[in-house]
């Protein structure tokens, strides 16, 4: 029992301190990934840094901090160089101080950052696949689909407990406008390592049924950057490239933008906005109906005051025609009515002639007269008997 060394736990944590801090430089560049993110309210951001095995598990793992004074500086500009904040799943190369705490144990305070380190891992692999879609003529492939006039039948693939989803949903079906639609949907992983191969499986089930839907709509809603690096995943992407319906995605908000949204027919922001997208489609033909309607309306305005117009002319004209017609047969009949008059005989006895008849009632010829004939005489104001006496030739 006395010949056994026995030290106390300060002890050992000091001797462990010492050995760490002077077997280390001062200052050591340090490979990891990001593990948990956390910020203090002072302002300090506290994080894990991991390192996987090939098969995907945490072989390493170490607490780091960055002090509030470092961090101010370090996030802006981390932010702004690589397009997203420090947060989890990042591969970052950091500059760190090996500290041992007697009471805390091992950690490490960062003092910089490298940001090229980020974006040279991330994005090389994520430009190695733009440049293969390319080369494969895939980018416009689904962009040049029709979509149907008026679609009504969408197919959506997304979390079915997104909030996104949830957005889409109610923004669509509750419009304020009244327009109907059909929309089924299609669940599957929107985020990690799984979510690509859900997608995928969600669009082969649609595609067992093409004639059933007039547009695809993959929705996610945003979030953490690294929860969006499933979209920029190659075969994903060709899937969408190749698939024989439009597809539109919704998958992240302004600052996001995926290959998944280059090889779709359609991408926008958010959730919110395809639903808005659909609306928009109806509103402007909506829009067109009117506009059309309203023309249609002017021009058979138009047509029937012209006809109106022709009619009021043709009326006029017919009117006019009467009328002449009609005066026409009037001085037709006056000349009528005159002939008739100046042919009454009364008419020539009232200007002092005389109509002679023979005894027998017959109109008297001077030819057929004879002496001692007995004639009647018709005057305008009666008739005599008389008998001829004497007959002169002229």
């Amino acid at each position: 029992m006395s010949n056994r060394e026995i030290v106390g736990l300060f002890e050992l944590q000091s001797k462990l301190k010492g050995v760490v801090e002077s077997s280390l430089p001062a200052r050591i560049w340090l490979r990891a990934e990001t593990g948990e993110v956390k910020l203090h309210s002072a302002g300090h951001c506290y994080l894990d840094l991991i390192e996987k095995a090939d098969n995907g598990g945490v072989r390493a793992k170490v607490q780091a901090i960055v002090w509030a004074s470092t961090f101010r500086m370090l996030s802006p500009f981390f932010e702004t160089t690589t397009g997203r904040p420090l947060e989890r799943g990042l591969k970052i190369l950091v500059n760190v101080t090996v500290q041992y705490s007697q009471l805390y144990g091992l950690s490490l305070v960062v003092n910089d950052i490298d940001p090229s380190f980020t974006i040279g891992d991330q994005e090389a692999k994520r430009q190695q696949t733009i440049a293969r879609l390319k080369k494969e003529g895939m980018m416009e492939m689904n962009g040049q689909l029709e979509i149907p006039l008026l679609p009504r039948r969408i197919a959506v693939v997304s979390s079915e407990n997104a909030a996104g989803y949830r957005d889409f949903m109610m923004h669509l079906h509750q419009n304020e406008f009244g327009f109907l639609f059909e929309s089924v949907l299609f669940p599957a992983p929107m985020q990690g390592d799984t979510a690509p191969a859900g997608i995928i499986n969600a669009l082969e089930k649609i595609a067992e049924h093409l004639d059933s839907y007039d547009l695809v709509m993959i929705l996610r809603g945003g979030g953490a950057a690294q929860d969006l690096v499933c979209f920029d995943h190659y075969e994903l992407c060709v899937n969408i490239a190749q698939f024989p319906l439009p597809v539109v995605t919704g998958i992240g908000h302004d600052h996001d933008y995926h290959i998944a949204d280059m090889v779709a027919h359609t991408s926008v922001k958010t959730p919110t906005a395809a639903a808005d997208f659909m609306l928009d489609i109806f509103a402007a033909e909506e829009q067109q109906v009117a506009f059309l309607s309203r023309k249609l309306f002017i021009a058979l305005q138009g047509r029937i005051e012209s006809e109106n117009g022709k009619l009021d002319k043709h009326w006029l004209k017919i009117a006019n025609a009467l009328k002449n017609r009609a005066s026409q047969e009037e001085h037709r009949i006056e000349l009528l009515e005159s002939r008739l008059v100046s042919a009454n005989p009364a008419s020539s006895l009232e200007k002092g002639f005389a109509i002679v008849y023979k005894g027998n009632g017959r109109l008297l010829s001077a030819k057929e007269a004879k002496v001692g004939d007995s004639l009647s005489v018709l005057l305008k104001d009666g008739r005599l008997e008389c008998e001829i006496v004497k007959k002169i030739k002229i």
